[in-house]
């Protein structure tokens, strides 16, 4: 089976952590204030360089290295919220244009710049983006709308800057986008996720695996 790859689009800004916040719920310091930077910038195994993971467990490691949120959806939100979405309010580390990030499918290849990256998973709101956001009831809405974006990790280091093109040099052919997981996952995809990694087609981080065991409980 062939298909056509969407076309490119545009990386808008990139963003990392302007200054570590203490969390008003007790969990430590967050890194979600992230700010928009100028020029090149390294992309490597675990993020943005010159950028934080203060909750790696949750957050980071190379599965979740970084984190991707389209226009699109932050336009959703200005018009929902009546503010500005600026770049890196939501955390995230790439502002992209014209290119699906919460409806990519997992495994998809974006090349920008000088650097491969890889789709991996949905972001899963928090408490601490709820604090961050200050809006009302803001981890449920957010959920609901399920434009959650995705995280990625970088499968080939090299320099990124705003303004480079997002190419999406590959789409696997499963069609289970990480917003369906997100939102909708059945036990169908469960099986089909699990045996493309198992048969080496396609690598899921070890997040997955609680997902995948609450998903069938709750089907049987």
């Amino acid at each position: 089976m062939t298909f056509s790859l969407p076309p490119a689009g545009s990386l808008l800004a990139i963003c990392r952590v302007h200054q570590l916040i203490t969390t008003k719920t007790g969990s430590g310091v967050t890194a979600i204030d992230k700010r928009a930077v100028e020029g090149p910038v390294n992309l490597r195994k675990f993020g943005v360089f010159g950028d934080v993971q203060a909750d790696s467990e949750h957050h980071g490691g190379p599965d979740q290295a970084i984190y991707a949120y389209s226009q699109e959806d932050a336009d959703y939100w200005s018009a929902e919220l009546g503010r500005p979405i600026e770049a890196g309010l939501f955390g995230e580390n790439l502002r992209t244009q014209g290119v699906e990030t919460t409806h990519a499918v997992i495994g998809t290849r974006w090349r920008i710049g000088k650097a491969l990256l890889e789709v991996t998973s949905p972001r899963v709101p928090c408490a601490t983006f709820g604090e961050r956001m200050g809006e009302p009831q803001w981890v449920k809405r957010f959920t609901q709308a399920a434009r959650v974006g995705t995280y990625l990790r970088v499968v080939e280091h090299g320099k990124a800057q705003a303004g480079d093109a997002v190419v999406v040099e590959h789409v696997p052919e499963h069609g289970i986008t990480v917003g369906k997981f997100f939102a909708n996952a059945t036990v169908e995809d469960v099986h089909t996720l699990r045996a493309l990694h198992d048969s080496g087609e396609l690598t899921l981080g070890n997040h997955y695996w609680p997902y995948f065991r609450r998903i069938l409980a709750n089907a049987s």
